[in-house]
């Protein structure tokens, strides 16, 4: 089994052609943890000025960009290149979803590179056959067209699924209140309730305090959450 990670692949953009393009294409690739940018042959030259507002901070990706005169010598140095397309190429190459590629960059040794074609016609066939393998997706046949930074951000995404990268959100999250906590609110609504007549008819108290107990106690609430619900409580009951 081996046990050495795959460096993250390289987003090879051939020929682009717009500054802002290669900008919202760092930007891209910085949101999944991407760096190495490689620009073979851009039409208005490299460094770009256009390209930095573009990239929206991304300026790390743009200040360490390599530049290339063929995409032979842009992807030298990696065990396997994926040609992103949506037009039919006539040739016999394995074709692949974002998804499958991703996976596939995990799995085998060496770093991948990613081609992406110029803005207004994608890579030529020529440029794919540089490539092992042909990266697809199912669009729309009467409009099949991604603009660079969507192509890129959708195979960034695909290829982060198998990366450390984590939600924010799951990071972030507080824990769930201690169950003493939850009790002293319930507590609290309860002695809050009586006074108003909610527990009512007497047969019916045992069930409305249970009824009462689940729904306090199933959506997992925090000590932030449950302060507040209780100064809610707390608020009512003094405004009565």
């Amino acid at each position: 089994m081996n046990d050495i990670v795959p460096p993250p692949p390289a987003i090879v953009l051939v020929r682009p052609q717009l500054g802002e393009n290669i900008g919202k294409a760092a930007r891209a690739m910085l949101n999944f943890g991407l760096t190495d940018m490689r620009i073979v042959a851009p039409r208005d030259g490299w460094p770009n000025a256009s390209a930095i507002p573009s990239a929206s901070g991304a300026d790390s990706v743009l200040e360490t960009a390599q530049l290339f005169e063929t995409v032979s010598d842009a992807v030298a140095d990696c065990t396997q290149a994926f040609a992103t397309t949506v037009r039919k190429r006539g040739l016999p190459k394995p074709v692949v979803t974002p998804q499958e590629a991703g996976r596939a960059m995990h799995e085998t040794p060496g770093r991948s590179a990613i081609l992406f074609g110029p803005e207004r016609s994608g890579l030529d066939a020529e440029d794919v056959a540089l490539a092992r393998t042909i990266v697809t997706v199912p669009v729309n046949p009467d409009f099949s067209s991604l603009n660079l930074a969507q192509a890129v951000i959708l195979m960034a995404y695909e290829w982060s699924k198998g990366s450390n990268l984590t939600v924010p959100t799951e990071t972030e999250a507080e824990p769930p209140a201690p169950q003493a906590e939850l009790d002293a609110l319930i507590g609290h609504l309860e002695n809050a309730l009586e006074p108003t007549g909610y527990f009512f008819p007497p047969d019916r108290v045992p069930s409305t305090r249970r009824t009462l107990r689940s729904i306090l106690t199933k959506p997992g609430w925090t000590s932030l959450e449950v302060q507040a619900l209780r100064g809610i409580v707390s608020a009512l009951a003094k405004k009565r």
